[in-house]
């Protein structure tokens, strides 16, 4: 591009890839982005890198897989020498402005060890000028909502919702309104400073990271019931916990640490001792919860629409099981956690456009940087996807998605339950996701193969049955390990810096 464009790269916090309408889904009501999608080019097989938090959001940032970021948990400070979309837009003249949160911790070598910035995971990556947060503490939408009348005695239970007779989940709606959500609240702050950059001459970049779909999982009317819970897909997966658990020892581990309460504020008990009944009713207010997302995005592409000449990248950070396989959250090697949507619409729109090779949140740096025509600050380990905004094909590409996931934390928690001999291992699993098979490496533990896409019954590992795909799958798992050591400084020799 020769005159660069304006930048809005819009993440969603734990929005599945399937919950779209646009691509399919049964249920789920997504009118702004379906509307949005038809000038855009929509990418079917988009995976994050990793999970939780923190660590899907480096690798979404500087293009780098877990293995070379190091960004293992929520906390795990994100390297300063790693270069990132913020600092690469602004070697290209913008200045980022955050609307949200990034969730990159600092790195520690940089600062005094009483510095307020080491005791949260909560930074701001380096790069962007943060013009509107909302922290995991909310103060800012709650003052907010304070100021519009709201009595704060309340906040410290705002998001409870009231029982329901009969109902362990309730779907009864919080006490405040559709036009007073964290999303609208955001909204609201971007919009007003969009207001502002007209007359600007210089084109402008914003990051607006929202916090929904992300439990809590509350949502006001009319979202709160705007979904039966009977309506939506089967289940994926076994037809109990215990018979889930019984797959791998990391599935009882992810069930030991799944509690309801980090779902639904003030609730009891783990997620595997939900009913389905249960879990048909959360799932229905996590759809509420996207629809509301969608309507604030109606909101932002309308104004946009005043801004023709800007690249509108709509994408999350990580995906929700949401009932399937017996859990709920992100994390394990199931694609339900990793599998997120990805719609990128080229300034002035085009031609709509449907991707189904697998791309990944490591492929999002590179493809801003090839777009603006900069070189980055380290070898990315994605690859750009100008060609697919092109409409065309790549000559090599990758056929599967690879993703990450450490579980140290589980490890260390509930070392009886897997192997011994694990912790002189790396705690960490590496997937292989194609069209037939999913392959996990899990050093010092069973592996496992499964079938691609299976949706219910008994899980299956066919790891044993299937000596010679498990061979080609370590095989290719250990050619991408190598083909993404790091290569920042191997890529010239000295004496070409200067050249």
């Amino acid at each position: 591009m020769n005159n660069r464009p304006n930048i809005l790269l819009i993440t969603a916090d734990q929005w599945r890839g399937d919950c779209l309408g646009t691509v399919g889904h049964p249920v789920v009501k997504t009118p702004h982005l379906d509307t949005f999608a038809r000038s855009a080019t929509v990418f079917e097989q988009h995976y994050a890198a990793t999970a939780p938090c923190s660590p899907a959001r480096a690798s979404l940032y500087t293009g780098l897989y877990q293995m070379n970021h190091r960004v293992v948990r929520n906390g795990a400070p994100l390297d300063h020498r790693f270069d990132n979309i913020a600092r690469a837009a602004r070697r290209a003249g913008y200045a980022p402005a955050l609307f949200g949160y990034t969730d990159m911790s600092p790195d520690p070598r940089r600062h005094h060890p009483n510095d307020p910035l080491l005791q949260s995971y909560e930074g701001i990556l380096p790069g962007f000028d943060l013009r509107q947060g909302l922290p995991e503490n909310d103060k800012p939408w709650l003052s907010w909502l304070a100021g519009r009348g709201r009595d704060p005695r309340g906040f410290d239970q705002i998001h409870h919702a009231e029982p329901e007779d009969g109902q362990r989940i309730s779907r009864k709606a919080p006490s405040y309104s559709r036009d007073e959500t964290q999303t609208a609240f955001l909204t609201n702050a971007f919009l007003n400073w969009l207001e502002e950059q007209d007359g600007e001459s210089r084109p402008w970049m914003a990051h607006v990271s929202f916090l929904r779909p992300h439990p809590p999982v509350i949502v006001p009317e009319p979202y709160n019931t705007m979904y039966d819970p009977e309506d939506g897909p089967e289940f994926a997966g076994a037809q109990s916990p215990e018979e889930a658990a019984a797959l791998h020892p990391l599935v009882a581990a992810l069930q030991q640490s799944q509690l309801l309460s980090s779902h639904i504020p003030g609730a009891k008990g783990h997620v595997r001792d939900m009913s389905r009944s249960d879990l048909k009713r959360i799932r229905s207010l996590y759809y509420g919860m996207i629809s509301e997302v969608d309507a604030q995005l109606g909101r932002i592409f309308r104004a946009i629409g005043e801004h023709d000449d800007t690249l509108i990248i709509f994408t999350s950070d990580h995906a929700e099981m949401m009932g399937d396989h017996w859990m709920l959250g992100k994390g394990g090697f199931y694609r339900q956690s990793y599998h997120i949507p990805l719609i990128i619409r080229m300034p002035g729109g085009s031609k709509a456009n449907r991707v189904t090779a697998y791309t990944s949140s490591v492929d999002i740096f590179p493809t801003l940087l090839d777009l603006l025509d900069i070189e980055p600050g380290h070898a990315p380990d994605g690859d750009t996807l100008r060609p697919f905004l092109k409409g065309d094909l790549p000559h090599a590409w990758r056929d599967s998605a690879l993703w990450e996931f450490d579980f140290r934390q589980l490890l260390n928690k509930w070392p009886h339950l897997f192997q011994s001999g694990t912790t002189r291992h790396a705690p960490a699993l590496l997937s292989r996701y194609g069209a037939d098979w999913q392959y996990v490496h899990i050093p010092g533990a069973e592996s496992l193969l499964l079938p691609s896409g299976q949706p219910s019954g008994p899980p299956l590992n066919l790891a044993a049955s299937h000596p010679q795909i498990v061979q080609e799958n370590l095989a290719y798992l250990l050619s991408e390990r190598m083909r993404h050591n790091d290569e920042t400084l191997a890529r010239k020799m000295v004496w070409d810096y200067y050249s």
